[in-house]
């Protein structure tokens, strides 16, 4: 459950929605993309109430499990959801490339990796070119190298203009966005930017740094 959230993310760039499992992360993200139904206040998105039809061409969702046809392949999957959203195959193309699947997009999504598989996911919520993009724990079970070039590459979606909120509770990701949400039992501790966390909590450690707003300490 969420507590009295007033929160604003900040447009075109990597926003860190951070804190422990059952923080109410994946409520606040359900929330935003219209799928979460709010008992009270207002969800407003890109200038539009959560849910409004109006949004589906213009926010991308990346589940933590990822929503693709294992049955299918990759291309197929691409294929399938790009007529969804009216793109043609040369979208389809570059969206493969961007991901880094294009060797395996003849391959049967059952066959492929964890880290493939949430690729797969991730490059059917790029299709449409959202102006949001929201990833719900995307780099859960992924090897550290995997990490780092996703990582690498929402802060190029941003640069190009899209704004992206990622959820994670693995507090060595939050370096690597630009502004931070930290979240626990429905609460926002803090928003800022890492080194503006570092310096109100008066360590480098940004597990530290939770930590102690989480004693009232920062």
């Amino acid at each position: 459950m969420l507590r009295g959230i007033d929160l604003e993310i900040a447009a075109g760039c990597v926003t860190g929605l951070l804190g422990p499992s059952g923080s109410g992360k994946s409520t606040l993200i359900r929330a935003i993309v219209g799928v979460q139904i709010v008992a009270a206040g207002d969800v407003d998105v890109l200038g539009r109430p959560a849910g409004d039809p109006d949004l589906r061409r213009r926010l991308g969702y990346v589940t933590q499990a990822p929503s693709v046809y294992h049955d299918l392949t990759v291309l197929e999957n691409l294929t399938y959801f790009a007529r969804l959203v009216s793109v043609g195959r040369d979208r389809v193309e570059d969206v493969l490339e961007r991901v880094g699947l294009t060797p395996e997009s003849g391959q049967v999504v059952g066959t492929l990796s964890g880290g493939q598989t949430a690729r797969v996911s991730l490059a059917t919520a790029l299709l449409h070119r959202p102006e949001l993009l929201v990833l719900d724990e995307p780099t859960v079970g992924l090897d550290p190298v995997l990490r780092r070039d996703l990582w690498d590459f929402f802060h190029e979606l941003a640069e190009a203009g899209t704004t992206l909120l990622v959820s994670s509770h693995v507090m060595d990701e939050a370096a690597r966005c630009d502004t931070l949400v930290l979240l626990r039992e429905g609460l926002v501790l803090a928003t800022a930017t890492p080194d503006e966390l570092r310096r109100r909590t008066g360590t480098f450690d940004l597990d530290d740094a939770f930590l102690r707003l989480v004693e009232g300490v920062g």
